[in-house]
């Protein structure tokens, strides 16, 4: 037993076509609650993939991986998807949102689908979150008429809703300026200080990640350096 709210042993992935590559290499990581970590690397280093597989997106891997000390390997495919929309939470780096719908019915549909709160406690939650980002005005807007930089803030409202325990980004900055980008991280950062929310996030943006907790460097597979 540890206390890493996420913790690997011995993480492994081979890709297999058009060869057989490995492309991580005996990942041993542990992420702490209320962490602020972020995974850099050069492209190819396996800093998505790794994300992608800890997530449990993708579950051809070979070695263990814990989520509050449950060995995620031992879980069929429904009970994945049912720990994937009730304890982890996803921001990409393109946002996702559904621009038929306004922001608030954005911010709502992964309550609606847990199936946990009625609507009108899914409703109050959500304009709380919204709140909590700044975009309680715009509940009521499409979201195309967003700006950029709100659309992001908007994904990060929908990825909270149901009080993950743990939030994955995937360059969630990297399709922002510098502007938007500093926002973003001003975000993370309240919720891991005010609401302890353990976060961990890939990304090329070495200022970002200079300003995180703490920093594992990937090359070639392997985790080279934690700082």
């Amino acid at each position: 037993m540890t206390n890493f709210i996420l913790h690997t042993e011995n993480l492994s992935k081979f890709f297999y076509d058009p060869v057989e590559f490995q492309v991580l290499k005996n990942i041993n990581i542990g992420i702490s609650k209320g962490e602020f970590v972020s995974i850099i690397g050069s492209s190819g280093s396996g800093k998505s993939t790794l994300l992608y597989v800890l997530s449990t997106l993708d579950t051809d891997y070979q070695g263990k991986i814990f989520l509050e000390n449950e060995d995620l390997a031992l879980k069929t495919k429904d009970e994945l998807a049912d720990i994937r929309n009730a304890k982890m939470g996803f921001v990409f780096q393109f946002h996702y949102l559904l621009t038929d719908f306004t922001v608030l019915q954005n911010v709502m549909l992964p309550a609606l689908k847990l199936g946990k709160y009625s609507y009108e406690e899914i409703e109050f939650r959500a304009l709380q979150k919204l709140e909590l980002l700044g975009l309680k005005d715009h509940a009521t807007k499409k979201t195309n008429k967003l700006s950029g930089g709100q659309q992001q803030l908007v994904a990060i409202a929908r990825a909270l809703i149901n009080d993950p325990i743990i939030l994955f980004g995937d360059e969630p900055t990297g399709n922002l300026d510098s502007k938007n980008t500093d926002v973003v991280f001003n975000i993370f950062k309240e919720l891991k200080e005010e609401l302890h929310q353990t976060i961990l996030v890939v990304t090329h943006d070495l200022e970002f990640a200079k300003k995180t907790d703490r920093t594992i460097k990937l090359r070639d597979g392997e985790v080279v350096n934690e700082l």
